[in-house]
């Protein structure tokens, strides 16, 4: 299909969201925390007319039962939650905790509470979740979603142009080309065999690696043992990025499992968003599963992918902050750059599939980039700007400048020039002879910035990075292949030895996985903010 010509969809493109009423927006919140709590609530939206009028009868009935029964045991549920504190990113990385407000209206959510537990017993089944040891069995079809022709239709074919580097033929070229060496290629391949050997007979993956069959004594796991979606996600991000998939290569058996796992997992809204936020991952969760949904579906061009590949982002602009066009951990909250950047990152590979995007949505990225930034936005705060340039932070100034970048700033643009030259001339890569100490969120991001930039910038950084990385990687026993960095941070405190293993053997691929979707290709196909 052209380019050019406009997609059709469930949506269109610029259609505004509406407004969701209080109580619903109160029960929507309210529900995040409990992953049965959102499926329950969406069983009750897809009830027929007479079964609720049959529950309000048996509400009322029970209502008077209570008035002229005995005295009963008054029992409520109390909700208790705080909010996380401010940390700097060097303690934050990658914030798998949530910060959900839960209303004070008690009463309504009791209520609420009530009639869902009597719909669950009344209501003929309804398959809106499938069981964990069921997860397997999805392959791939069109059960769960509509894979139709009339829907894949609307997609733009040709996106494998945008992903031909990760081939086996191109990734020895650019290897060659932007400094890739036989070592670090090796590196790669001993940690995608560690994580293919983490798998769980389920498909998908769990930060804490020690769960499952086989040798799992690896150091270092994960405590985010809810964030299944996260794990899964961060587990097939190398894969794809190595140029597997489930249709090709040798770890495809895998690449399907996992991928089946993620489709059993998601939960579909009433009008096509997809979501992944879950317990321990939030909008983290979300933002990864969404960018291996648009990477499988670019490399494979699968139309079975294809409504997970448009519902993740229709779900990411339903869940953006409207006012300052971030994201955060809840819905609509005021964001933080941090977790902007997976959610920038999943639309910039989606539309390069030919995933349809909303105008509205790259402006109010324009936005928050620019009140988070200072120094014609070449450095970043977390959730403001900066007081001055020299409280700008590594960590967030490189997913800053990583989303200008695809936002369409060329490579002169002055904020873009001074940015760069600060994490290469001030502060580089983080190679520490400690690894305890390395910040390897930091050099992920950085990395893809400088790879982008090129020039004698990428060269310095890149001998340094490289080198490292193939250096501190386990050579033996059960955890030979694998990462470990930081391990008193939060987010390697969460993600524990899987998250650093997949982030820098992400690090490793640059030479070839970013290029067909963040290189100068890409990044001169900007943003439409006009």
């Amino acid at each position: 299909m052209s380019k050019d010509k406009p997609a059709k969809s469930k949506r269109s493109e610029g259609k505004k969201t509406r407004k969701p009423t209080k109580q619903k927006k109160i029960v929507e919140e309210e529900l995040l925390e409990d992953e049965v709590g959102e499926n329950r609530f969406l069983l009750f939206n897809v009830m027929p007319s007479w079964l609720v009028s049959f529950i309000g009868h048996v509400v009322l009935i029970l209502v008077m039962a209570f008035l002229i029964m005995p005295s009963i045991e008054d029992e409520s549920v109390s909700f208790e939650a705080s909010e996380v504190a401010t940390e700097s990113l060097d303690e934050i990385d990658l914030n798998l905790d949530t910060d959900l407000e839960i209303s004070e209206d008690v009463l309504e959510t009791e209520i609420t509470e009530e009639i869902v537990e009597l719909v669950e017993e009344v209501a003929p089944e309804v398959d809106v979740e499938v069981p964990v040891e069921d997860f397997n069995e999805v392959d791939l079809t069109s059960e769960i979603f509509d894979a139709s022709a009339t829907f894949t239709e609307s997609f733009e074919v040709g996106a494998q142009n945008e992903v031909g580097s990760r081939s086996a033929e191109s990734k020895e070229r650019l290897l060659r080309e932007y400094g890739g060496s036989k070592a670090s290629e090796e590196a790669v391949a001993l940690a995608l065999q560690w994580i293919v050997d983490h798998q769980l007979e389920d498909g998908g993956w769990n930060f804490d690696h020690r769960i499952g069959k086989g040798d799992r004594s690896s150091p270092n796991p994960g405590n985010a043992v809810e964030a299944r979606a996260g794990a899964t996600a961060m587990a097939l991000l190398p894969l794809l990025g190595n140029g597997q998939t489930h249709l090709t290569g040798k770890y495809k058996n895998v690449v399907r499992r996992g991928l089946e796992y993620l489709m059993a997992r998601g939960t579909p809204q009433s009008s096509g968003p997809v979501s992944y936020m879950e317990p321990g991952g939030t909008m983290y969760s979300h933002g990864l599963a969404s960018i291996v949904f648009a990477e499988a579906f670019a490399m494979t061009e699968d139309p079975l992918l294809a409504p997970f590949a448009q519902g993740t982002i229709w779900f990411i602009e339903q869940a953006q902050d409207p006012v300052g066009g971030g994201w955060r951990y809840k819905l609509n909250q005021a964001g933080d750059t941090s977790v902007v950047g997976w959610q920038v990152m999943a639309i910039k590979s989606a539309k390069l599939s030919g995933i349809q995007i909303n105008k509205r949505t790259y402006k109010l990225i324009d936005k928050f980039l620019g009140n988070v930034s200072v120094n014609n936005g070449s450095i970043f705060g977390y959730t403001d700007a900066p007081a001055r340039v020299d409280k700008g932070r590594r960590g967030v100034t490189a997913i800053g400048l990583l989303c200008r970048m695809y936002m369409g700033w060329e490579k002169d643009h002055p904020g873009l020039k001074a940015g760069v030259q600060w994490l290469s001339n001030k502060v580089g890569p983080d190679v520490s002879k400690d690894p305890n100490k390395v910040n390897m969120y930091y050099n992920y991001y950085g990395t893809q910035v400088m790879k982008q930039y090129g020039g004698e910038e990428w060269k310095k950084w890149n001998a340094k990075m490289r080198d490292y990385l193939v250096a501190t990687q386990e050579k033996k026993g059960a955890a030979a292949g694998s990462w470990m960095f930081r391990p008193q941070s939060h987010s390697c405190k969460k993600g524990g030895r899987l998250y650093c293993t997949a982030m820098a053997c992400m690090t490793l691929e640059v030479y070839y996985r970013y290029l067909p979707l963040y290189s100068q290709k890409a990044t001169e196909d900007d943003f439409p903010l006009d």
